[in-house]
């Protein structure tokens, strides 16, 4: 990674960071079993990928890394991206117009950038075809970046995934799937 310092690195390997995020990308994919139309929401503090503080150190480079290895096999399987903004946007969400169409999520008047809505929102910003700002949403799964708390937009019931890979850089790294509410009680079948 880089020479040691108070927290681990100095120097971020941004080929390591891409690769580790492709990995847990598909590791994601595999468990989730996500289909066509459905939702990824991912939430980054890049300054934790990068060793730092959450909020305090925040790399769009660190950021370009992640996206670059998100974007082209979600857009390959038709999966919608939705990107967390930071708490000063009040973690609103980038996505896809299109998206936003389809589940009738409510448009924000907002632009993210880097010291509001963070590195990865902004870079999201810039790399999608037509990105708007939505409040909240309700995602099919999730993957957290850094400890930035994506819950609040994952449908319920939220299911943790244990990967093989378990940083992302120097970010601890969650990611879930979700599944429908069982309901009933014993009398339910869940099952045909």
């Amino acid at each position: 990674m880089g020479a040691p310092t108070k927290r681990g690195v100095t120097m971020i390997d941004l080929e390591q960071i891409k690769a580790d995020t492709k990995k847990a990308l598909a590791g994601l994919l595999e468990a989730a079993n996500l289909k066509a139309g459905q939702v990824l929401v991912v939430g980054c503090s890049t300054s934790e990928v990068a060793g730092e503080r959450i909020g305090s150190a925040g790399s769009l480079e660190v950021a370009e890394a992640i996206i670059s290895a998100l974007l082209p096999p979600l857009k390959e399987r038709n999966i919608y991206l939705a990107v967390q903004c930071c708490e000063h946007l009040n973690r609103a969400l980038v996505v896809e117009r299109e998206a936003q169409e389809k589940y009738w999520w409510e448009e924000v008047t907002v632009v993210p950038h880097q010291k509001a809505g963070g590195s990865l929102a902004t870079i999201t910003y810039g790399k999608m075809e037509k990105p708007v700002l939505v409040e909240e949403i309700k995602a099919h799964a999730g993957m957290d970046i850094g400890d930035t708390f994506i819950g609040m937009h994952l449908k319920k019931v939220a299911i943790p995934i244990r990967l093989e890979i378990k940083f992302i850089g120097n970010a601890h790294l969650t990611v879930a799937r979700t599944r429908p509410k069982l309901i009933g009680g014993e009398r339910a079948k869940y099952c045909l």
